[in-house]
């Protein structure tokens, strides 16, 4: 087995069973090596801004990682717009970033970069395998780094002779190890309940991890509860909706507007997502959304198990003796 096969059978081994690739001569072992696994569906897209976009939306739909395939540091920056996009709906992605071999480095070759330098500003994880032993417990890692709350980016710099250089020391796939995700203290979760049977007109403004379909009945229980509106940012990655489904209100994308739906809201509770601000500046518009007087409450931070944090929060305010929230009705067009 060679690195290249380790880096396949550890993908699989940790769920990761897509890759959307653009690759070159030097990710050829790669190549290889995803021929000889077809358990891992290998997708070619034509542009490495098509990798890493497809990559993003395999993630928000799935919550779970794919893997990319890019040639070197000028084809990751080919790429890099989208990876912006993905850290901003935190999405899972697992980038396998080519490089020359390692003694190649040294004679400057034309597509010789500083990749680790170019993939930092784009991910929360960075790591080059140091040789073909290396990359079973590197791919784990990359893997575990991806799938740490609220999801992340990890890139692996893959260097050609990491992955065609024989596994001296063959063992079983390594297995990712991913942090358990908490909850706030149990003062932070009354202070929030507090806030909120206190409130005239409050609202939860819920982060990404919040917007599935689970935590969004808890969410949809503290609204009936307290009165609360469900909000969402502008810019999320994915809301579940639909009938059946609980609803929620997105604020507005231009600053007036925003401005205009917030205004009447007198304590904005955060679910793992930070308060409104402007797109862009303007002069003369604000760049906070959230009017001087409101209250502002921290619940959750992105990292933090939305899930059951909305859960504590539903027990604080005392929603769990409620049945159901309400749902979105089924709204056919006429025929």
């Amino acid at each position: 087995m060679n690195g290249a096969h380790s880096l396949t059978q550890t993908l699989l081994a940790n769920g990761v069973d897509t890759v959307f690739a653009n690759p070159g001569t030097s990710e050829m072992h790669f190549v290889a090596a995803l021929d000889d696994t077809p358990e891992i569906n290998c997708i070619l897209g034509l542009f490495e801004g098509v990798v890493t976009g497809a990559a993003d939306g395999y993630a928000r739909m799935k919550d779970t990682p794919a893997a990319t395939l890019l040639h070197l540091g000028p084809g990751l920056a080919n790429g890099l717009s989208n990876l912006h996009n993905a850290i901003r709906a935190q999405s899972p992605i697992v980038n396998v970033i080519g490089d020359h071999a390692i003694y190649h480095r040294q004679y400057d070759a034309p597509l010789t970069s500083d990749v680790e330098g170019a993939a930092r500003p784009f991910s929360h994880w960075v790591r080059t395998t140091a040789n073909a032993d290396s990359v079973s417990h590197d791919t784990a890692a990359a893997v575990a780094a991806s799938l740490t709350n609220p999801g992340q980016i990890a890139s692996l710099i893959l260097p050609a002779d990491s992955a065609w250089n024989s596994v001296e020391n063959q063992q079983e796939p390594e297995k990712a190890f991913v942090p358990a995700a908490g909850i706030p203290a149990d003062d932070i979760i009354e202070g929030a309940a507090a806030a909120l049977k206190k409130a005239k007109n409050p609202a939860i403004l819920l982060g990404k991890n919040a917007l599935r379909e689970i935590p969004l009945r808890s969410a949809g229980l503290i609204a009936e509860a307290t009165g609360a509106d469900l909000l969402c940012p502008n810019m999320v990655a994915r809301v579940t909706q639909g009938a059946g489904r609980v609803p929620v209100k997105r604020v507005p994308y231009a600053t007036p507007a925003a401005v205009d739906f917030l205004k009447d809201y007198d304590l904005l509770v955060l679910v793992g997502s930070k308060a409104p601000v402007g797109f862009f500046a303007y002069p003369n518009r604000p760049s906070a959304l959230t009017p001087p007087a409101m209250h502002v409450v921290e619940l959750a931070q992105p990292r933090h198990d939305l899930t059951a944090s909305l859960q504590a929060l539903v027990t604080a305010v005392g929603a769990d003796t409620a049945k159901e929230a309400t749902t979105s009705a089924l709204d056919l067009p006429d025929l």
